[in-house]
């Protein structure tokens, strides 16, 4: 679940360094079960991704998946969340409500899961193809939401700033000529779900804060297909284009290791893009 930019600090030069949690090797193993778990969440409502399908079919399946496994909904009236997962499609950015709405051929959708296993948060989320007449503009989006994603990750590692996990992202996006979402952002995390650092999607190689091991965030880029700008719907929650272009995104929880990073949400089947095999 992504958090909104605190707009009392815009930018990654910004940020207090007194606000970052700094976690111990047992918070590590608490943060792999619950990322495990998010991610076989996903993994689990996979096949259910199908034409005809309600999102809010998809919300009680997972809903009731994330219970068996002795875990919490974390988004489920989360400040007046009304469901379990946020189910996002099409021009439909993030925070989408699960509803009556079914599935059609050609939509692509964004589910975002959130567990609380043993007080520890796992947040993570993928875009699904829905069924095979999805648009090759569609498919590309998702392709270099994914990448982005992935090519901010790889570059957070102690000593790396916050700057240059937005540049990463926002140079892989805009030279597909898409555009990179400015008003939500990734989050720290942990016992808490939204907590410092925010992680904005763009910005400056070398500027903002620097990482330091203990540090668990999630990067999670948003990704539109025409312009960047996004409202908020009547229900307080719904984000969409103001353009009505498409948008994907991808989302992980990780850490930052001695020399690196270790992702908490990768998929144990192997999961990465659409279409998943």
């Amino acid at each position: 679940m992504t958090k909104n930019l605190d707009l009392t600090y815009d930018s990654a030069d910004d940020q207090p360094e007194g606000d970052i949690i700094l976690h111990s090797a047992a918070d590590f193993e608490g943060m792999r079960k619950a990322g495990k778990l998010a991610a076989e969440v996903l993994d689990f409502i996979t096949p259910h991704v199908n034409v005809g399908v309600t999102t809010e079919h998809l919300d009680k399946l997972c809903h009731d998946f994330i219970i068996d496994h002795k875990a919490i909904p974390a988004p489920l009236n989360y400040k007046g969340f009304p469901k379990s997962i946020c189910t996002s499609i099409n021009h439909v950015v993030c925070h989408g409500i699960p509803g009556e709405k079914k599935l059609e051929n050609g939509d692509i959708i964004n589910i975002d899961i959130t567990v609380i296993l043993d007080g520890w948060h796992g947040d993570t989320s993928r875009m699904f193809f829905v069924g095979d007449k999805v648009p090759t503009k569609a498919r590309l989006l998702v392709d270099a939401t994914y990448e982005s994603m992935m090519r901010g990750i790889e570059v957070v590692k102690p000593g790396a700033t916050l700057g240059d996990i937005g540049h990463a992202i926002q140079t892989y996006a805009e030279g597909k000529r898409f555009s990179v979402v400015r008003d939500f952002c990734g989050h720290g995390i942990g016992k808490i779900f939204h907590c410092a650092p925010s992680i904005l999607h763009y910005g400056t190689a070398g500027k903002g804060l620097k990482l330091k091991k203990g540090m668990f965030f999630t990067i999670e880029p948003m990704i539109n297909a025409g312009d960047w700008q996004v409202k908020v719907l009547s229900d307080g929650w719904t984000a969409v284009t103001k353009d009505r272009s498409l948008s994907a995104q991808f989302e992980h929880t990780l850490a930052v290791t001695d020399t690196g990073y270790e992702i908490f949400t990768l998929s144990p089947k192997g999961y990465t893009k659409p279409p998943y095999q």
